[in-house]
């Protein structure tokens, strides 16, 4: 997401605190940077990961990619599959995560018809994600 400070406190005071819970410093927190927080509805539990767009070309360019969606008539705005298995990656190789290997190759055996692989190529090289894109792959089951 994109946001103002002014914005995320706006966001945050416009959640009715019975049905949601959200941390404003954790917010501010994930602006400075450049990271997540989240919000947990109350009544499901379930989490939504809200994620601060970074400044660097890679984040410019997924936010640009992003697609709009309706969700029970909501408008949201989700990051395209190939920017989600860069994101995968890329946690992989930070926390050295088997379960984030995992759920890229979910993804790509899912959409592997209709990926654009060059430019998950461009970005693999550019984030140096070759390592961590071949072990997706061998969990998959693609060899291309």
């Amino acid at each position: 997401m994109e946001a103002t400070p002014a914005q995320l406190r706006e966001f945050i005071e416009a959640l009715p605190s019975n049905q949601y819970y959200a941390d404003l410093d954790a917010a501010l927190e994930a602006y400075n940077r450049q990271s997540m927080f989240n919000v947990i509805d109350l009544l499901t539990g379930w989490k939504i990961d809200l994620i601060i767009r970074k400044s660097r070309a890679f984040s410019q360019e997924e936010f640009r990619r992003r697609q709009r969606v309706s969700l029970h008539d909501v408008p949201l705005f989700l990051a395209s599959a190939e920017d989600v298995v860069l994101s995968k990656l890329e946690w992989a190789k930070l926390a050295q995560s088997r379960r984030q290997i995992e759920d890229a190759a979910a993804i790509l055996r899912a959409r592997w018809g209709a990926l654009d692989r060059s430019y998950l190529t461009t970005w693999i090289d550019e984030l140096d994600l070759q390592k961590e894109w071949d072990d997706a792959r061998r969990v998959a089951g693609i060899s291309e």
